[in-house]
């Protein structure tokens, strides 16, 4: 079977699916982290995987960049190859004091200037939310571990911009206690609440938006791979 945009037989892809928005992490994620990795997909080089995490089955698939990108992807996944559950690992830009660099941030909700979801919901503002079964896991996992102090629950701004007109919003943000700048969660957490799955984005602090400080391209990578690292040993087996 096919879609669109995914070529790949049917049952190719686990119940689970890590969904980070660089089609060369995935492949990274698959080739260094995974047993028995095999690509499943690779329509306009969007890279897709599945293997095994300590003999539990998993997949991983690149969505590109914002919303739009990470929709479709998401929908293809959960109607048409019956995924259950979406797992984005990505980076974010943080916004308040506090957040640092390499901190995780689990998305617990997602205010977003995207207008899919409301379009979906009829006009309405749909609470673009978690979860709950996978957050606490992870949170859970974080806190046994002893990584608690460096991992943050809480809401995120995915924007339609990477680079913003509006040039007061960081402090309209801040006053309302979000945590950090993604692109693709509220678009994600729309489509789980419509396609009845589940899903949950976990983020790398890569960037602090209030200073300009940015990780290095090897701490970004050593940082991005602790994380995943965390949400497979939480939601797998």
């Amino acid at each position: 079977m096919s879609t669109p945009h995914i070529d790949a037989d049917g049952g190719a892809f686990a119940e689970l699916v890590l969904l980070p928005g660089d089609p060369l992490r995935a492949r990274h994620v698959a080739t260094t982290m995974l047993t028995r990795p095999v690509e499943v997909t690779n329509v306009r080089n969007m890279l897709g995987y599945t293997g095994e995490w300590k003999g539990a089955r998993v997949s991983v698939m690149g969505t590109g960049i914002g919303v739009p990108s990470a929709m479709l992807y998401a929908t293809e996944l959960v109607r048409d190859y019956g995924v259950r559950r979406l797992v984005r690992v990505g980076t974010c830009g943080a916004i308040v004091d506090g957040v640092g660099l390499g901190d995780l941030v689990l998305v617990m909700g997602a205010a977003t200037d995207s207008s899919v979801n409301r379009l979906r919901f009829g006009g309405y503002d749909l609470a673009a939310t978690a979860s709950w079964e996978l957050l606490s896991r992870v949170a859970r996992v974080a806190r046994a571990a002893g990584a608690s102090s460096g991992v943050r629950v809480g809401n995120v701004f995915t924007s339609d911009y990477f680079y913003h007109p509006d040039a007061g919003l960081l402090g309209l943000l801040r006053r309302f206690g979000i945590l950090a700048l993604d692109m693709e969660s509220a678009g994600l957490y729309g489509v789980a609440a419509e396609q009845g799955a589940q899903a949950l984005s976990v983020l790398t602090v890569s960037d602090h938006l209030n200073d300009g400080a940015h990780m290095s391209a090897e701490q970004r990578e050593t940082g991005v791979d602790a994380m995943i690292r965390l949400v497979l040993d939480s939601l797998l087996p």
